[in-house]
């Protein structure tokens, strides 16, 4: 069971008690630490209109996430880029796969030095093409090569590398550090260290770091 800490604080009514999540929301920052599904698309939008509604001060999301539905994650990614405040997305451990093309919806994007992102293409789960005819299959992955077309192009806008240069990253599952990331556009800047503009220029010399193990 998670235990979710209480902050005492004491006012003129006396000593109150309150959930983190609610002093962290009045704050204007908001933690994203689970896989992305429908529920979590839904809670976390709602938190960002609240938010939007409010004012149009800064957001800050904190993102620890393996990742999840591309549908949910697109419908977050979404509403972030439409919102009025603007929003720093921070990789506070690994940022995988939507996780990823979440924390590249902020316009600043920060990272701690040991944080990793993971970006690869998109994958049928589960047993999405058990007992699928011919033709359903072939419909199922044309609208998956749709889903890679659509997510190289989100990376490609936000982060300035060719999309050539992504396609070849996401053909496996690829993980950036802190370093490698503002190297290619990914990251604007690595927490504790002074920003620096990213480099996305072909033939510099950077390597993708291999294959790990993720839960997704």
């Amino acid at each position: 069971m998670t235990i979710t800490p209480n902050i005492l604080e004491e006012t003129s009514r006396g000593i109150q008690s309150y959930a983190i999540e609610d002093m962290m929301l009045k704050n204007r920052e908001i933690f994203l630490t689970s896989a992305i599904n429908d529920q979590s698309a839904v809670d976390t939008i709602k938190q960002l209109m609240y938010l939007d509604h409010k004012s149009a001060d800064p957001v800050t999301i904190y993102i620890n996430s393996p990742g999840g539905s591309v549908i949910s994650g697109m419908a977050i990614y979404d509403y972030i880029r439409l919102m009025r405040s603007p929003v720093t997305t921070v990789c506070v451990g690994t940022a995988a796969s939507m996780g990823a093309i979440l924390f590249l919806s902020g316009s600043r994007r920060m990272m701690l030095p040991h944080s990793k992102v993971m970006i690869h293409d998109p994958y049928f789960g589960g047993t999405a093409m058990a007992g699928q005819k011919p033709l359903e299959l072939k419909e199922k992955l044309n609208d998956l090569m749709e889903t890679r077309k659509m997510l190289a192009e989100v990376i490609v806008e936000q982060t300035g590398m060719s999309k050539r240069q992504v396609l070849n990253f996401t053909k496996k599952d690829t993980f950036f550090d802190a370093k490698e990331a503002l190297k290619v556009g990914i990251a604007t800047e690595i927490l504790g260290e002074s920003p620096k503009s990213p480099s996305s220029g072909e033939g510099d010399g950077f390597q993708p770091v291999g294959k790990e193990e993720i839960p997704f």
